[in-house]
């Protein structure tokens, strides 16, 4: 199974939250264990818990890019390379879903107990998360291809 298929099926499983389910799919590829990986992307499930927040898989998506684009010791020119790769990534994603906003994307203001209570009453997390992080994950994959 791919990476997207993996990140697919932590997700659905509700073994992680949306942006775990990304950077665990990349990250011992690319130097971070998958314990610290878990640690560092916990905060950001869920549009990070705000109302109007980027959506986690997105969030960790950004994650695994971060780490597979190799610096090149010129600071300026790393940035501007982050930079690009992550705006078309936000393009791909976008021309998919029409958002990056966790809110948009899932139609529950997750930073709202009630609102996030009902997502998972109706399984939004069980039934449209799963997809978004597939495909997160599916264009970081065509993304490092292209490097």
């Amino acid at each position: 199974m791919d990476r997207a298929g993996k990140a697919y099926d932590k997700m659905a499983e509700h073994k992680m939250n949306c942006a775990q389910s990304v950077i665990t799919s990349f990250s011992e590829e690319f130097g971070l264990g998958n314990d610290l990986a878990l640690k560092i992307a916990r905060a950001f499930g869920g549009g990070m818990g705000q109302s109007r927040g980027t959506c986690g898989a997105v969030t960790g998506a950004y994650m695994a890019l971060g780490l597979a684009l190799k610096p090149s010791g010129d600071y300026m020119k790393d940035r501007m390379e982050m930079g690009s790769v992550m705006t078309e990534f936000n393009r791909r994603f976008q021309a998919l879903h029409g958002s990056l906003n966790c809110t948009e994307l899932c139609g529950y203001d997750l930073s709202i107990p009630e609102k996030a209570a009902e997502a998972r009453e109706k399984n939004v997390f069980a039934n449209t998360c799963p997809g978004l992080v597939r495909d997160a994950s599916k264009i970081v994959e065509d993304l490092l291809q292209l490097k």
